[in-house]
């Protein structure tokens, strides 16, 4: 055997083992994906049945062992992936705010002017809120049982939203498109209506979560846009 076929056939070996370590990545990555699409699902499954104990019974009155009876699975099932109710709690007491953000952090970044972009979160603001109706109002029944841990990150993601919310509507001050004599306070009044949602919502009510997110929308951004005539207060809260 010459040496320049020795060459390409040495040469054909390291394509071949290369090509199948590559293909066993590839299968590996695949499996886990799989692996932690599973685990996501039943993380999913938990929180929901801990969501409908602690929204119907209370947190104090609610045990691991019931929402695996809910399930019908062991307490070890649950513990693989929380490893406390307390954990757990933090999750739920956490959606609310973290979808809501996700709201604002698209808007934020988004092309259009502040009225353009104010008229599109508000209406996502509200259905967010509304799709989480129940972590919300578990979240203010349940403040007081959070670790000072979780609850101190809650309330920085909190700040974060106030913080960029009051930085959206001074753009629109600065553009002449909103009219407020404090921006710090408006972004706390429309986060109070959006939140306040959880006490007098119904899913099975006369009008779908759709349509009162429009029309709350709708008073939030009238909110931001008086009437020009009426007179302007010039000092801040």
């Amino acid at each position: 055997m010459t040496k320049s076929t020795t060459s390409t056939s040495t040469a054909r070996k390291k394509r071949a083992r290369k090509t199948t370590a590559e293909a066993a990545g590839t299968d590996q990555l695949v499996v886990d994906d799989i692996r932690d699409a599973v685990s996501q699902f039943k993380r999913e499954r938990i929180i929901a049945a801990a969501v409908d104990c602690f929204y119907v019974h209370g947190y104090s009155n609610t045990t691991l062992e019931s929402v695996a009876d809910q399930l019908n699975v062991t307490k070890p099932f649950i513990y693989a992936h929380f490893k406390s109710k307390n954990m757990l709690l933090a999750e739920i007491c956490s959606r609310g705010i973290k979808v809501s953000l996700a709201a604002l952090n698209r808007i934020v970044t988004a092309p259009g002017s502040a009225m353009e972009r104010m008229t599109i979160f508000s209406r996502d603001f509200m259905m967010a809120v509304l799709e989480n109706q129940k972590p919300v109002a578990i979240y203010f029944r349940e403040i007081k049982n959070l670790d000072p841990q979780d609850r101190d990150a809650i309330n920085e993601l909190r700040r974060d939203f106030d913080h960029k919310l009051v930085g959206l509507l001074d753009e629109g001050v600065a553009a002449g498109e909103f009219v407020l004599n404090d921006t710090r306070l408006a972004a706390h009044a429309i986060g109070g209506i959006a939140s306040w949602s959880y006490v007098w919502f119904r899913p099975d009510g006369p009008a779908p979560a759709r349509q009162v997110a429009e029309e709350m929308g709708r008073l939030m951004m009238a909110m931001l846009r008086p009437d020009p005539g009426a007179p302007r207060d010039s000092g801040r809260v």
